[in-house]
């Protein structure tokens, strides 16, 4: 599915979409081209990757020799370095510009240390990199989950980490990153305490423990959706018929589900799936704010314009120029991003 700088659940809440599988799929669609399209707008990719890259050495033209421009494939983390068949010690290793670094754009050895660059049969591939590449890693811990084995593809987590991941979370356990592809309900092995009606006023649900939940969290009851909003106690304070489903009454003892349960995509940007223990930390990656807010504002652009069949009626006051709609407040968006974030080219002797 690729990396998303939005989750599912951040454009369907600026679209004040309804839940439906159809929908699910369109707005999918549009988170995927609008993460890619921040990417080539920014000329750079955000995401973490654990991958090993090679480079030819010398390399045209005619580098310092010890440097290596790492260009497009920026390095959050330095692994380990080779050249010509031999490892290099990363203690001698320079990371630049360490001013304000990752990501880091270039590698450099230290000019007191014997390190060297080259020394390989031939210039093909001489220089090997591993590490961990892309723009920054920057993660919350968001919660805990129940364990997983290494070939498993559903994970189920708390109700905070749940209240916090959605479809398009880019997650790590220990070591492992997955990609949140779906989620289902999961028995909170709570149930209502007293019997609920069906008028929409009536919004507090009470159950035997409020600490099994958390404020944003979706619950099931019966075939009705609930958003949790706040809790006092034993009592959810909700928002009734959420993403579209009928609200009914429900009798005392009627079961309370979450959605806690994710399906993942295993051993995501380069790493191994392994098995993790019941009680480990769930780490949330989180993409820059101003690249995560343009990817919510191009995909629910590109549904609005996919709804209306390719065409966009103007708003009263908004003018086209050159036959082209103002984009006005997502044009601004997109020149902060750049501004903040693009990667600029840089200069090469000829």
């Amino acid at each position: 599915m690729g990396i998303w700088y939005a989750t599912r659940e951040d454009v369907k809440q600026a679209l004040d979409a309804k839940e439906t599988a159809r929908n699910n799929s369109q707005v999918d669609r549009a988170i995927r081209a609008a993460s890619r399209s921040v990417d080539g707008l920014c000329h750079r990719v955000f995401y973490p990757q654990q991958a090993t890259r090679s480079w030819d050495w010398p390399a045209a033209p005619g580098p310092r020799p010890w440097r290596l421009w790492l260009d497009a494939n920026e390095l959050i983390r330095l692994d380990s370095l080779a050249s010509g068949g031999r490892a290099i010690d990363t203690a001698e290793v320079l990371l630049e510009p360490n001013a304000y670094g990752p990501p880091f754009s270039r590698i450099e050895l230290n000019m007191g240390s014997n390190a060297v660059f080259g020394g390989g049969p031939t210039p093909q591939r001489d220089i090997v990199v591993m590490g961990l590449f892309g723009y920054r890693d920057d993660a919350t811990t968001v919660g805990t989950h129940t364990g997983i084995n290494a070939t498993a593809t559903t994970l189920t987590v708390d109700a905070a980490a749940s209240a916090a991941l959605g479809v398009g979370s880019l997650i790590r356990l220990d070591d492992e990153r997955l990609t949140v592809t779906g989620r289902s309900m999961t028995d909170t092995g709570q149930t209502l305490t007293a019997a609920l009606d069906q008028q929409m006023k009536t919004v507090t649900v009470p159950v035997a423990d409020g600490g099994a939940f958390a404020e944003t969290e979706t619950i099931l009851v019966d075939a009705e959706r609930m958003r949790v909003e706040e809790i006092a106690g034993s009592t959810l304070i909700v928002r009734r018929a959420w993403d579209g489903s009928p609200n009914a009454p429900h009798d005392a003892g009627a079961a309370v589900y979450a959605s806690r349960t994710l399906r993942v995509e295993r051993g995501a940007v380069g790493t191994t799936a392994a098995a993790h223990t019941a009680g480990g930390s769930v780490l949330r990656w989180d993409p820059p704010p101003l690249v995560r807010q343009l990817a919510i504002a191009e995909a629910v652009r590109a549904i609005a314009f996919e709804s209306a069949g390719g065409a966009r009626v103007l708003r009263a006051g908004e003018s086209g120029k050159e036959g082209k709609p103002d984009l006005g407040q997502l044009q601004a968006l997109r020149d902060a991003t750049y501004d903040e974030h693009g990667r600029k080219a840089r200069s090469r002797g000829v």
